[in-house]
């Protein structure tokens, strides 16, 4: 093999090993990158059609009610986890106070391992939309909840039982067509 040929041949393998490792990252980030568009973003819950978790929370500073399993049962209601440090906590708020106002369910809240000032500040900023708050500073009930990012927002049926599960913030489509659908169909169940 001549020299001309013998640089030539390195100079394609050496191309080569350039351009694998930029092809194998191009055809991995392609293959994330269709999987998170082709999913079903509703993450299945083992907790559906259970009964809610036992607990019982103490109040938010200055409020006279926390939350406990046993608010949860006679009417067809939502409970939140939130916590003030939760940045989609703050995207979806708009939205729940706007649902609060309407008066469609009650929604009950959890404030998950949060500082008590700075959730009062976030719900003095943001609207208040919790007809009752407890206080999970140690993470336990959440974790019974089988929470495991914040926000996520439970649908309760009037007999205590968990129907509906979101994880992470709703926005206004999410709200009518995930949620209010199963509130609605929970609300005309119990009416019957």
């Amino acid at each position: 093999m001549s020299g001309e040929e013998q640089v030539a041949d390195r100079s394609r393998r050496l191309s080569l090993l350039l351009v694998l490792p930029v092809a194998l990252f191009l055809a991995l980030a392609g293959a994330f990158f269709w999987g998170l568009m082709n999913t079903d973003d509703k993450l299945p819950s083992t907790m559906i059609g259970r009964a809610v978790p036992e607990f019982d929370l103490p109040p938010l500073e200055g409020r006279d009610n926390g939350l406990s399993s046993e608010d949860l049962r006679g009417e067809v209601s939502i409970v939140n986890v939130w916590a003030s440090w939760c940045a989609p906590c703050r995207v979806e708020m708009p939205l729940l106070v706007e649902l609060a106002e309407a008066g469609t369910v009650p929604i009950h809240g959890i404030n998950y391992k949060d500082d008590p000032a700075a959730a009062e500040r976030f719900l003095a900023e943001l609207g208040d939309p919790y007809t009752r708050i407890g206080v999970d500073r140690s993470g336990r009930t959440s974790i019974d909840w089988g929470v495991y990012g914040l926000p996520e927002t439970f649908v309760i049926d009037a007999e205590g039982r968990i129907a509906h599960k979101h994880v992470g913030a709703f926005d206004r489509r999410m709200l009518e067509e995930d949620i209010l659908p199963v509130v609605r169909r929970l609300q005309a169940e119990d009416g019957a």
